[in-house]
């Protein structure tokens, strides 16, 4: 209250000081030293009583906007320190379309270079209809019914701070004289709510961002699971047959098929600890494979492996070379009268590994295409795994059989942690 009435008497006070000095000046100037100063007093009077009437409203609705009156809600002129958790040109984009977004701008310059933006605010008429032209534009353009904007953005280490300023467009000066209603006020509460909004809107966006992507991880990793399952069981079906004929029959080679059978399961089972995979591992699971279809094939399998040791450490995601060995067998070598061969090999190119399994089978045919399931399931792996920076290349060999090649990153991506 106190506060309230000396910033009223400070108001009257600046206009009565100037009606003084007027009547004083005019009492000492050569021949007006008589003359009644009675209408310059009374006029006097009328200007303070509406500064007065002015200052009253301005106290109210400053009031109104701040809940509260102290000296720095009551000053026509604002500065506020904004920090901002984001990078500065970030901070200078959200600080730009706040200023943009304020009623009555005009003028707007903004330089994101040095991080600065100001414009000029048209005060409303709090008290009365403005006069505007035919498209309801005001264009009251005087000094003394603007505002100005002055805001600067300061880099920081991982952060924005802005300085904002709102204050009339006339020189400190006038603030003795005229109170801006509380429009500085007002407009540095509307930046700073507006930049706090669009702060909270980023957040509500980073959160439902995360969500979606842990829910696409996790939706990612029960699709691998399922497609790591996908495993034909006819195999160890047929390898557990065998392994039954030979005991009766052979059994030092069914104890050999067994030993390789359970080192291809223990190859084969999922392990918590560490699911992900290296090209050597899968290398000896796929070499596991084979070892058993040579006892049950006999002359008809023989293998060509040439894998550099310094190759075998780079991630491999599980089960992807096993298929291709698979498709090479089944589809290759088995329908095939005299058997043939199979080549695993191992390139690096730059800064990428080209993985190929080869046969000498019976080819691209109508009779032993298969579904497709395998392949489908390693390309869908290397899209998920690597988001498209792996690919997978079926092509014929020559003279005979066919080649796949699987081409990876030297480094995985983190994705292929999930695998």
């Amino acid at each position: 209250m106190i506060r309230s009435f000396f910033f009223i008497l400070r108001l009257a006070a600046a206009w009565f000081g100037v009606f003084l000095l007027m009547a004083m000046l005019s009492s000492a100037t050569p021949g007006l030293e008589h003359q009644d100063t009675s209408p310059l007093f009374i006029i006097g009077m009328l200007v303070v009583a509406y500064v007065v009437t002015n200052a009253f409203s301005h106290l109210r609705r400053v009031r109104l906007i701040a809940g509260h009156v102290d000296r720095g809600t009551l000053a026509n002129r604002h500065r506020r320190q904004i920090e901002v958790p984001f990078e500065a040109g970030e901070v200078f984009d959200l600080l730009d379309a706040a200023i943009r977004e304020l009623p009555r701008v005009e003028e707007i310059e903004s330089a994101r270079d040095s991080l600065q933006v100001s414009a000029k605010v048209q005060r409303p008429n709090l008290y009365g209809r403005s006069r505007t032209d035919r498209q309801g534009v005001v264009r009251n353009h005087s000094r003394w019914t603007r505002n100005q904007i002055l805001a600067t953005v300061t880099p920081g280490e991982d952060s924005g701070s802005i300085t904002l300023i709102c204050e009339p467009e006339t020189g400190a000066w006038s603030d003795w004289f005229r109170v801006d209603g509380g429009t500085n006020l007002e407009n540095a509460e509307a930046i700073v709510r507006a930049i706090s909004r669009r702060i909270a809107e980023r957040r509500r966006t980073e959160r439902v961002s995360t969500t979606r992507t842990v829910t696409e991880k996790e939706l990612a990793v029960a699709k691998l699971s399922l497609l790591h399952a996908q495993v034909e069981p006819h195999f160890l079906y047929n390898t557990l047959a065998s392994a039954q004929y030979l005991t009766r029959n052979d059994p030092p080679r069914a104890d050999i098929m067994l030993g390789h059978l359970i080192d291809f399961l223990r190859r084969s089972l999922p392990r918590t600890e560490d699911a992900q995979s290296t090209l050597g591992d899968e290398l000896d699971r796929s070499l596991a494979y084979l070892e058993i279809l040579k006892l049950r094939m006999g002359a008809r399998l023989a293998l060509q492996i040439d894998v550099p040791e310094e190759l075998r450490t780079i991630p491999l995601p599980p089960m992807m070379l096993q298929t291709l060995v698979e498709n090479a067998i089944k589809h290759g070598l088995e329908p095939k009268p005299g058997g043939g061969t199979v080549w695993i090999l191992a390139r690096r190119n730059d800064h990428r590994v080209a993985i190929t399994v080869a046969d000498d089978g019976e080819g691209f045919n109508s009779t032993n295409a298969g579904t497709g399931i395998g392949l489908r399931n390693v390309r869908e792996r290397l899209q998920l795994v690597y988001a498209g920076d792996a690919q997978l290349a079926v092509v014929a060999n020559f003279p005979n059989g066919v080649a796949a090649t699987i081409s990876v990153p030297l480094v995985a991506r983190e994705e292929s942690s999930y695998v």
